[in-house]
């Protein structure tokens, strides 16, 4: 695979870099984390300045109709800047469920938000006990009339706090494992019933507990037919998950350079420890699993923009998942312990970087998860024949 980049994404590179090398240095970071809301309304309307936010969305919605072969360029960024801004949760999977499955008018009114900047989305699909099981829904969506009525938690939705709009998974029928029956909503935060419940993740992102109590939705902002919203979930949930790849490898880059620079600088009995072979040997170690990771990223991105067979689409973003995860694992740990106590600090920002691999490790599955997954492919998501 031939990973260099054409004139159009290194012009796109550059830009991103340029932005966030003015904008989001690691002080001006820790001043975004530590504010009350955050994150960064500045920094999201630079993004839409710039075209971000439309990267993925279709031109008749205002974007640009790039696929995750380009948005992974943004995200390799994001990911070396620590970015907290909810980027993902917006532009790589509410706006991607919103344009396959809204009514017309939502996605006309929803799309234009999220390309100027005006709209944030958190997606609420992750529940107690559930683990990584997206299809494990016990909210409740009851038919009124031409209005749903909601009723469940959602726990640790991310980026819920700053939302202006909540997508969010709920039965319709079946039990609480059956793929089929699962509905997804748009539900307005502020709506009588929702109540948010703030906490802050291990990477400083803001998330909340989402308990939704008799809350009427009409039907119309339901996405998807009724309750056979799994397959438009499954799908936007492995795109995000490879932007997920793209981030990771953005992280792991900085992680690398910082490592291999404080190698160069710190001397221990009168010379750079970097000129230690046992330490040359462990940096080594570190660039391979970045490669792996970069190229498994890759062929992930490329996956997911092409309409194919959703089981092999599962299995190949499930190996790149899991390449991830152990190269999260192995390079975030290897960077603090080669930068010695000083990389626990808060003050130093490959701690930080720490953080965020470790969470994305987890995020939407870790390796243990993928590997199943990935192991089932032969017979089809839950045992069943593809």
């Amino acid at each position: 695979m031939n990973l260099d980049r054409d004139e159009e994404q290194r012009l796109l590179a550059d830009s991103v870099e340029r932005l966030l090398a003015r904008d989001y240095g690691f002080d001006a970071r820790r001043r975004i984390v530590a504010s009350e809301g955050g994150w960064s309304p500045g920094v999201w309307a630079s993004f839409a300045e710039l075209g971000l936010l439309g990267l993925g969305v279709h031109p008749d919605y205002g974007g640009f109709g790039s696929g995750a072969a380009t948005t992974q360029i943004a995200m390799e960024a994001i990911g070396e800047a620590l970015v907290v801004e909810p980027y993902l949760a917006t532009v790589g999977l509410g706006a991607r469920l919103i344009e396959r499955g809204a009514s017309e008018a939502r996605r006309v009114d929803w799309l234009g938000r999220i390309v100027a900047g005006h709209a944030i989305v958190a997606v609420a699909t992750t529940e107690r006990d559930a683990r990584f099981d997206l299809a494990r829904v016990t909210t409740r969506a009851r038919r009124d009339g031409s209005y749903y009525v909601l009723d469940g938690e959602k726990r640790v939705v991310l980026h819920a706090p700053q939302a202006d709009v909540l997508l969010v998974s709920a039965r319709a029928r079946g039990d609480a494992a059956d793929v089929q029956g699962v509905g997804l909503f748009l539900v307005d935060p502020r709506a009588a019933g929702v109540t948010l419940a703030p906490c802050r993740t291990l990477d400083n992102v803001r998330a909340a507990d989402v308990t939704l109590a008799g809350v009427r939705v009409h039907a119309d902002d339901r996405i998807g037919d009724d309750g056979a919203a799994w397959p438009l979930l499954d799908e936007a949930v492995d795109y995000a998950t490879a932007l997920l790849c793209a981030e990771a490898v953005g992280a792991l880059g900085y992680a690398n350079a910082a490592t291999l620079e404080y190698l160069k600088e710190r001397r221990q009995f009168g010379v750079p420890i970097g000129s230690f072979q046992a330490l040359q040997h462990r940096m080594v170690d570190m660039t391979l699993s970045y490669e792996q990771a970069r190229s498994m990223a890759a062929l992930a991105a490329a996956t997911v923009d092409q309409p194919q067979d959703p089981v092999q689409r599962r299995r190949i973003v499930s190996a790149a998942k899991v390449r991830i995860a152990d190269a999260a694992r192995h390079v975030s740990q290897e960077a603090v312990q080669l930068h010695g106590g000083m990389g626990m600090t808060d003050e130093l920002k490959i701690s930080h970087t720490f953080r965020r691999l470790t969470v994305i490790a987890q995020q939407f599955g870790d390796a243990d998860y993928h590997l199943r997954r990935f192991a089932a492919c032969d017979t089809g998501p839950r045992g069943e024949t593809p």
